[in-house]
This record gives structure tokens, C-alpha cells and sequence, in this order.
């Protein structure tokens, strides 16, 4: 008896998804796809432009990933997230409750 595993589609198009859960209280994952090998950046900002975490500095292959974002030491109010990826750039907000 053999089995085919299903292959797994890489990305076609940038994305950067909406974090889950959000709002968040302490934790929360931001899901994004790059469709070819590139740097990758992904940084949080406060709302005034500061730079809070970066997530993700390093070359990626083609395909979909999960950051882990812990606000722990963070006081509640909206955060931004920006991906930075083969040639492209997209940013969303996030809130954290305590």
C-alpha cells in the first residue's frame, strides 16, 4: 500500500494576515505568505512610530509562516505590524487588552 501526500501550493501573492486572536491579551500569531525567496523583515510599532519588536529579520524561502508576538510587558492600546518582503510592504493594527 502507498500513499500520495497532497503537495502543498507555495504562495502566489504577498500576504499578511490579520493577527489571531485580536484583540490579544498576552499573545497572538501574525500569519503571512511571500511568494519567492527574499529578506524578510517584520517589525511592531507603538502608535507613534517606535519600534517595539522585530519579529522576523532574515531570508525566507517562498511560503506561508507564523510569528509569535508576545505583548506581555506592554501596556494595552493598538499596535502596528509591518511586513517587509520582495519589493512589497503592508502593515495592520493590533489591540491589546489587559
Amino acid at each position: 500500500i502507498t500513499s500520495i501526500a497532497a503537495e502543498e501550493k507555495l504562495p502566489t501573492d504577498f500576504k499578511l494576515s490579520q493577527n489571531y486572536p485580536n484583540p490579544f491579551n498576552p499573545t497572538t500569531t501574525i500569519t503571512y505568505e511571500i511568494p519567492e525567496e527574499s529578506f524578510v523583515s517584520l517589525k511592531i510599532f507603538d502608535l507613534l512610530g517606535r519600534e517595539i519588536n522585530t519579529l522576523v529579520s532574515e531570508v525566507k524561502q517562498s511560503g506561508k509562516y507564523e510569528a509569535k508576538f508576545n505583548g506581555e510587558n506592554l501596556t494595552s492600546g493598538i499596535y502596528i505590524y509591518k511586513l517587509i518582503a520582495a519589493g512589497n510592504e503592508m502593515s495592520r493594527k493590533m489591540l491589546l487588552i489587559k
